[in-house]
């Protein structure tokens, strides 16, 4: 890499050395503050279900921005343009749609887990297959994938540490205050990591602009291309299509079901927190264009000849950056890294509590089960420091566990959409969407992915295995016809319900109301889609 792409030194002045080390020690020190505020299950887990919106908004964003997510944003409207920003947008809409149909019923219930929502409305089988499932997604694949991308940033500036030493030492800081705070060290975390997060992108966003020449001497040098969200549908990398049906469908799958996300909607304190940090959180997605992707395509005017996607976010910081101020930047970089740990930590923790520890051994009190969620966030954070190394050598492997998504999680969403609207949705038509969604989604991906006999886009592959998952479970529920419980009908959407919301909101003042704040973020997001149609 010549001396134009590469800088000259990433080593760190000890001004921001500092700045980091003492944004490690504060984040250490407000896990064990707050270590001593909980005591039950409940406090552990859910932070004792008494979040505002403010804190769930700033934590959801936090969460969803690791480490990968900014290296990717950036790499992305380098190389190929700013379409891989309709993944940001896509959640506000999401969000919507999530405020308005399942918050209310899943604060309702009261539940830990998202799987245990299937449970309630399905089956036990149906439960374990979505916890085991997520468990295994958020372990290797997002709490390893951050650690290993945050490491690759981290070597740059130690470059005498071997890479699993500086994994290692981010895992147990994450690791340290997870395990003593539970989700309230993490809320809290989040929000200051959100805060800092969004501070250091718009302080890179201003020093590219500048040294970019202004924003139409980007649009000219830029091609048209590169600067539009919507992709002739054979686009190799978000085709319209795609965008409106795959990317919405996983997007469903990450925002509405995926535990280490809806986890921080649990813990609010009444069902109008919920929904206001949920419509914050997708507020929070629309200025990420022009404070995460946007940099990376000014970067093609400021560092033309870089050879690496990767490299861009990076180059970004320590070229750009005066003394100081590449210390906070570079703490937000961290921050995203650590709430992405502290996340996954903690919700798989909590998967393995509510869901299997509680199950097979009933007797135990709120108190143990804390007890129990602390040892297992515990060893999934020694396993997340052994396997993330070993991605370094398995390259190809990590491709295809990121690709596995698309071809896992149709079947439950399936029945988390089909199941919620439809009554007649039974549990014999879940178990056989289990087994002949995964059957079919194994089939797909070996013809897709490992023998190439298909060149189907991943945009395609959850939809078109949505659509499959979706007509077992109708067929097969309408074949054998089942009376479903109350317990199963609350998990069901009514539009008694909406309708009698309808008449109690009109005693709400607008800037309260929901359904108003919902209407005004969909009007902001086709603002923003439009201004770059």
């Amino acid at each position: 890499m010549n001396e134009e792409v590469m800088p000259v030194d990433f080593g760190l002045h000890p001004v921001d050395a500092t700045i980091l080390v003492v944004y490690f020690v504060f984040t250490i020190s407000l896990g064990l503050f707050l270590s001593r505020r909980h005591d039950t299950a409940e406090d552990y887990f859910l932070a004792g279900r008494k979040m505002v919106w403010p804190l769930i908004g700033l934590s959801l964003f936090a969460s969803n921005i690791s480490s990968t997510t900014l290296i990717g944003l950036a790499g992305d409207a380098y190389s190929t343009g700013i379409a891989v920003f309709n993944y940001e947008w896509m959640a506000a809409v999401i969000l919507v749609f999530f405020a308005v149909f399942y918050l209310p019923t899943i604060l309702r219930s009261r539940i830990y887990t998202m799987p245990e929502m299937l449970e309630r409305r399905f089956n036990s089988t149906a439960r374990t297959y979505f916890s085991g499932l997520t468990i295994f997604l958020n372990i290797v694949v997002d709490t390893a994938g951050s650690l290993y991308a945050g490491g690759l940033v981290m070597k740059l500036i130690f470059p005498e540490l071997p890479i699993w030493t500086t994994i290692s030492i981010l895992a147990v800081i994450a690791g340290i205050y997870t395990i003593c705070g539970g989700l309230a060290a993490v809320i809290y975390t989040d929000t200051i990591q959100a805060l800092l997060l969004i501070f250091g992108s718009i302080l890179i966003s201003i020093f590219a602009l500048d040294r970019a020449g202004g924003w139409e001497n980007v649009v000219s040098q830029v091609s048209a291309e590169q600067l539009s969200l919507i992709r002739p549908i054979g686009d190799s990398s978000v085709p319209w299509l795609g965008l409106i049906t795959g990317v919405t469908l996983l997007g469903f799958y990450f925002w509405c079901t995926n535990q280490f996300m809806v986890q921080r909607v649990l813990s609010a304190k009444d069902v109008n927190h919920g929904r206001w940090g949920a419509l914050f959180a997708g507020l929070l997605k629309l200025p990420v264009l022009f404070i995460m992707v946007l940099p990376g395509t000014m970067a093609i005017v400021i560092f033309p000849e870089l050879e690496r996607a990767d490299m861009v976010y990076p180059t970004l910081l320590f070229e750009l950056l005066p003394v100081g101020i590449l210390g906070l930047v570079l703490a937000g970089f961290v921050a995203a890294l650590m709430s992405q740990i502290d996340s996954t930590l903690n919700s798989a923790s909590t998967l393995v509590t509510m869901d299997f520890v509680r199950k097979f051994f009933p007797g135990l009190n709120q108190h143990q089960l804390m007890r129990v969620g602390q040892l297992v966030t515990f060893i999934f954070m020694i396993l997340a420091v052994l396997w993330a190394p070993q991605i370094e050598s398995f390259g190809s492997l990590f491709q295809y566990l990121q690709k596995v998504l698309s071809y896992a999680v149709p079947p439950v969403l399936a029945l988390f959409l089909i199941g919620f609207f439809w009554r007649g949705a039974n549990s014999k038509g879940a178990i056989a969407t289990l087994l002949l969604g995964t059957l079919g989604g194994v089939g797909l991906f070996f013809v897709n992915e490992v023998f190439d006999w298909t060149n189907l886009h991943f945009l395609y592959i959850a939809p078109i295995l949505f659509v499959f998952c979706s007509v077992v479970l109708v067929i097969t529920s309408l074949l054998y016809p089942a009376e479903i419980s109350e317990e199963a009908k609350s998990f069901t959407w009514s539009k008694s319900d909406f309708d009698t919301e309808t008449v109690s909101l009109k005693a709400q003042p607008l800037w309260q109301n929901y359904r108003v704040l919902s209407v005004l973020l969909l009007v902001a997001t086709a603002l923003v889609v439009g201004s770059f149609w």
